[in-house]
């Protein structure tokens, strides 16, 4: 596993994980609710989606680079798991945008 983070890209790093982001936020608004915080929700959550298509479209583009690259004529299973890997970022993102926002439910549900 490290030694997957240590190959990928700055850009891939950075879609991966701007989906932490917006989690802590809305763990700390869980922990200390105010309209400032909850304001905040939602331009990080937009940079998460963002992000989190940026990356997925760079790894299919890395993937059809691959192909392209291969001079056998079908289509390789390694491109399969190009593919898969690419959507990590889509399932990993949306994922912590899921907990986040489960989060500032229970804020809202704690503020006075």
């Amino acid at each position: 596993m490290i030694r997957v983070l240590s190959e990928a890209s700055l850009v891939a790093l950075a879609s991966l994980f701007m989906g932490v982001v917006p989690l802590a936020m809305a763990i700390v608004y869980v922990i200390w609710p105010s309209e400032q915080r909850l304001a905040l929700m939602r331009p990080l959550s937009l940079a998460t989606i963002f992000a989190v298509l940026s990356g997925s479209t760079l790894g299919v583009v890395n993937v059809f680079i691959a192909v392209s690259r291969n001079q056998a004529a079908s289509f390789p299973s390694l491109a399969w798991v190009g593919f898969a890997e690419a959507l990590v970022p889509v399932f990993f993102g949306f994922g912590c945008l899921t907990i986040a926002w489960l989060c500032v439910a229970v804020g809202l549900w704690r503020r006075p």
